[in-house]
């Protein structure tokens, strides 16, 4: 029997993937308030913390709890739902933002909490529900969320890594500099890792930035003709951009499309 909503998951479900004005506002806002976030993150964990930061960390912990919860609530697949791994960092980074005295310190906290730019980018792939832009360029769109997300993060380890010890690691820009220079190959020598560490930091975010950023030009150059339409009933993900029923289960599935494909 097909699965049916009531009550308060209803109007969950409907806010995160239904369709409407107050969905597209409350996912718009949603992506607002990541991207403050992330800024916050990339910003505040590198400089000495008072009370305010603080304050704020429990502000901010308490909104991405109350999204991971509303979000587990309404997965079909729960168990799918807690072993992606967007959604265990989701829970590292309640638990660094609720816990700041204790553990805010550590450097590798502040890689942890940079992953958070995995959930705002990420978002942008479901905005394909209301556009039919980010439906037919979806997999390009997957790319660059993985390469953008890579960036973030390989800089966050640049900089918890170098900074105190490079000369030329001062700030995240610094680290975000080397980063995006290192993946490009383009390479001007201004900025160098130490340590043996280092070296082989350097080689992960040229080796592993390079195989993302190919992937996004294979993608352009060959685009795939299959849609990503998650079905209720089985979960399957992928299917044909005319399909009507899920190949796997048979299950009725809602392709949005703008009527010109």
């Amino acid at each position: 029997m097909k699965h049916e909503r009531k009550g308060l998951n209803r109007a969950l479900f409907w806010l995160y993937e239904g369709t409407g004005k107050w969905p597209f506002l409350f996912r718009w806002a949603m992506l607002a308030f990541d991207f403050v976030t992330i800024g916050y993150f990339l910003w505040a964990p590198f400089d000495q913390r008072d009370r305010t930061h603080i304050a704020v960390d429990y502000v901010i912990g308490s909104v991405i709890l109350a999204d991971l919860l509303a979000r587990f609530y309404i997965a079909r697949h729960r168990w799918n739902f807690v072993v992606r791994p967007i959604n265990i960092a989701d829970l590292v980074v309640v638990i660094t933002m609720f816990a700041p005295l204790l553990i805010s310190n550590f450097a590798f906290l502040r890689v942890l909490r940079a992953v958070r730019a995995i959930r705002a980018f990420t978002f942008i792939k479901r905005v394909k529900v209301i556009t039919p832009f980010f439906q037919r360029h979806e997999r390009i769109i997957d790319k660059v969320t993985n390469l953008a997300v890579f960036v973030f993060i390989m800089a966050a380890v640049v900089y918890s890594t170098q900074v105190g010890i490079n000369d030329g690691i001062r700030t995240y820009i610094d680290a975000l500099y080397f980063t995006v220079t290192s993946l490009t190959t383009t390479g001007y020598g201004d900025v160098l890792m130490v340590g043996p560490g280092g070296r082989l930091l350097s080689i992960i975010v040229m080796v592993l930035g390079l195989t993302l950023f190919l992937q996004l030009i294979r993608t352009i150059i060959e685009p795939r003709d299959k849609v990503e339409q998650e079905c209720e009933e089985c979960g399957l993900r992928l299917h044909e951009r005319d399909a009507v029923h899920c190949k796997h289960c048979g299950e009725v599935i809602h392709i949005p499309t703008s009527g010109f494909e």
